[in-house]
């Protein structure tokens, strides 16, 4: 297909069918817009799709990591790890709970964060200078929070999963047993986004996933400013109306509208994982014979059973120069992403150039394909053409 028949290609973006649309509208003229029963329905339906006890509905995937850490913990001046490869929320939100966030580099193969390197950091550290680990799977790809459960808890720290990247993703543990990304067999808690350009799209939202009836009740509590109507929880009793603000919380709900979308969305959830899957696969064959490009290291049986494929990353040398040709094709591939370490905010508190080799080699030769389950043959195959000629 030449290119002027070809219209834009995006790295990702939302698939909206019918059955979406119906799910909304049917909402719209329900009697609740938000607090309603498609919230706590939603819920119920993405903890069973993901394996996990509970699931609690936020406004967004950062909402989702701030009061994930709250009711985690860390205490002013404690730092937590996490990787300098993600979005910026991933550590904007231990400071938003008082902590300091600490990085470690990535492994330059998975792009994940490097394991070894965070037993090495808690190993040198002192009593009580950490209070938690926030691994991310990157692009899809999960990180291993079997190992990781056994290097924090050596250090009494807990694990909160990032797993925007990777709904129905998952590993295999020393069982042998297949672990979902964000089940939490060994994580804390997780966090999902619904970004539209996430595998279930609400246009905005998010969800913790925990085993843990508590912190499900404590993360309720602050989801919805700190109240609650719950006649065992409450210090006095006026009657129905009667509500207490027993500490300090914040509006992150999610409305009825929202999970109905994310409800239609999750039930073709397994079918759009398949088609990244199998896009991935093109991709990984079309470019196997190139030296000059390097691809994340996935098994062929992580590619086909394990690998959420949010993203496709490759690294090649002259980055800059294919994303400007990509984009003179109308192909916009994105990079994920810059090291948050060098970002100038967190320049700030002392990171510099050089601190993470790894990750700033990553960053330099990155860069984001096409990838979303409405992207057709032939535009996958123009993407390749492109790529290759540059190449």
């Amino acid at each position: 297909m030449s290119k002027q028949s070809m219209g834009p290609i995006p790295y990702g973006t939302q698939h909206i069918t019918q059955e979406d649309i119906e799910a909304v509208t049917e909402t719209l003229t329900a009697d609740y817009l938000t607090q309603g029963p498609k919230v706590s329905e939603f819920e119920n339906a993405f903890a069973e799709y993901i394996g996990s006890e509970h699931a609690i509905a936020v406004s967004n995937g950062t909402a989702a990591l701030h009061l994930a850490v709250l009711v985690l913990g860390v205490e002013p001046g404690q730092k937590v790890i996490t990787t300098p490869i993600t979005f910026s929320a991933s550590a904007n939100c231990i400071k938003y709970a008082g902590g300091e966030a600490d990085f470690v580099d990535i492994d330059p193969e998975t792009f994940l964060m490097d394991l070894d390197l965070v037993e090495k950091k808690l190993e040198n550290a002192d009593p009580g200078e950490y209070a938690g680990i926030i691994p991310v799977d990157f692009t899809g790809l999960a990180v291993d929070t079997e190992r990781l459960r056994s290097i924090a808890d050596k250090y009494d720290l807990w694990i909160l999963e990032d797993a925007c990247h990777a709904p129905g993703g998952s590993f295999e543990d020393s069982k042998g047993e297949q672990v979902f990304c964000g089940d939490c067999s060994y994580a804390d808690a997780a966090i999902f986004s619904f970004h539209p350009v996430k595998h279930i799209a609400a246009g905005e939202g998010g969800m913790i996933t925990t085993n843990s009836q508590e912190l499900k009740e404590e993360i309720e509590m602050m989801r919805t400013h700190g109240i609650t109507k719950d006649p065992k929880k409450l210090q006095d009793n006026h009657g129905g109306w009667y509500y207490e603000m027993q500490q300090l919380g914040f509006n992150y709900r999610l409305t009825d509208i929202q999970s109905s979308l994310g409800l239609s969305q999750l039930q073709r959830a397994d079918e759009g994982l398949q088609r990244r899957r199998t896009i991935a696969g093109r991709y990984d064959k079309a470019f196997a014979t190139f030296d000059t490009i390097i691809q994340q290291a996935v098994t062929p049986t992580k590619r086909d059973k394990h690998h959420g494929y949010h993203l496709y990353v490759i690294q090649v040398e002259q980055r800059k120069e294919l994303y400007d040709y990509l984009r003179e094709n109308k192909i916009y591939s994105q990079i994920h992403y810059i090291p948050i370490h060098l970002l100038p905010y967190y320049q700030q508190f002392g990171w510099n150039k050089g601190d993470f080799p790894n990750a700033e080699n990553y960053y330099e030769k990155c860069i984001s394909l096409p990838m979303y389950p409405t992207l057709t043959v032939d535009q996958q195959k123009f993407v390749i053409q492109k790529v290759i000629e540059i190449i």
